[in-house]
């Protein structure tokens, strides 16, 4: 009995640091490295892609609670705080990386690590780890759902202002970002509250959709850039420079989240929501938002960046939360507004 849950609570660590849909990635990766499609699929794949990031978008308006958002702004300096780490710091930060490591870099790596940069926060880990780690859980909900609110045209836009030349961005772009991207978040966000309920009941099968689609996204791309034999000018150095540069860019930004909160004066519940939600960046609305930014094998490397954070953010994240937690006692937390999640990416 006593070895049976032993074992157990062994498999339940595990757990919490090996996320499944990381280990789906990878694998995807490895999949499209070994099997690329053919270059006659391309076109079909691409178009189905855009139509799982059509549907990735419609199914992220259904779940985003912006009703949420705008309860918490009463929260306002928080939430000032968060976008300002999300859309001001950091990519200022990406501009820093990008001009000390082009030299060596691939440009399509330096291209990723800003795009990396001008992403939202992560909604489901950031609120899951302030609420593991006793924080405002709450305000964490509220400023996750208006950094993304925000990104749908942030993101491209400062994609657009910083890497205009390496994206290749045009007026068929632009349709593109209002057609598969704006269009259907809009009409999610038009819907969250008459399929609130429903959207609720069926949330295991729309993540199972919407991870679908993401997996969709990084086989055509990174097949397509394996295919054109983009691998053939960038070293395995290079790659694990990159990896090098994403742990440091999260070490720094989980530095300055807290000292931010901490200079700033906010309760230890607000701080610690202002450290997850500034620092994580959202994997589910980067990766499709990737496949209308970039074509053609740029594509492929584009999301090198974004996958290595997202999985170093999991793990570190998810370690400093638990630690968080064993020094913290409940707080009273900042009025930002109902913790309604409705399975958001």
């Amino acid at each position: 009995m006593g070895t049976t849950s032993t074992a157990t609570h062994k498999a339940r660590r595990w757990r919490g640091w090996l996320d499944p849909f990381v280990l789906l990635l990878l694998a995807t990766l490895a999949g499209a490295a070994l099997l690329p499609p053919d270059k006659e699929l391309v076109p079909a794949l691409s178009s189905a892609g855009g139509v799982a990031v059509a549907v990735q978008f419609f199914i992220s308006g259904l779940r985003l609670p912006s009703s949420a958002a705008l309860k918490g702004l009463k929260a306002w300096r928080l939430h000032l705080v968060i976008v300002g780490l999300s859309f001001v710091m950091f990519p200022i930060l990406g501009f820093g990386v990008a001009a000390g490591s082009s030299w060596y870099l691939n440009h399509e790596l330096v291209a990723g690590l800003l795009f990396l940069t001008m992403l939202p926060t992560a909604v489901q880990t950031a609120t899951t780890f302030t609420g593991i780690a006793r924080g405002n859980t709450a305000a964490a909900v509220c400023a996750a759902s208006i950094s993304n609110l925000l990104g749908v045209l942030a993101t491209p836009l400062l994609v657009a202002l910083a890497l205009g030349s390496y994206s290749g961005m045009n007026l068929s772009s632009i349709t593109k970002i209002a057609v598969q991207i704006v269009a259907p978040f809009v009409l999610g966000q038009l819907l969250h509250k008459l399929t609130l309920k429903w959207t609720q009941r069926w949330a295991p099968a729309f993540k199972v959709v919407d991870r679908a689609a993401i997996l969709l996204v990084v086989y055509v791309a990174f097949g397509a850039a394996v295919a054109d034999g983009v691998w053939h000018r960038i070293p395995a150095a290079q790659l694990a420079v990159t990896a090098g540069i994403c742990a440091a860019m999260l070490a720094l930004s989980l530095w300055i989240t807290s000292l931010v909160a901490k200079k700033l004066g906010f309760v230890p519940a607000d701080a610690t929501a202002i450290m997850f939600c500034g620092s994580e960046k959202s994997l589910a609305t980067g990766l499709p938002l990737s496949a209308i930014l970039f074509t053609g094998p740029l594509g492929g490397v584009v999301i090198l960046p974004v996958i290595m954070y997202h999985a170093m953010q999991l793990i570190v994240c998810a370690a400093i939360a638990r630690r968080v937690a064993r020094r913290t006692e409940p707080q009273h937390y900042t009025d930002a507004g109902p913790a309604v999640l409705a399975g958001a990416p």
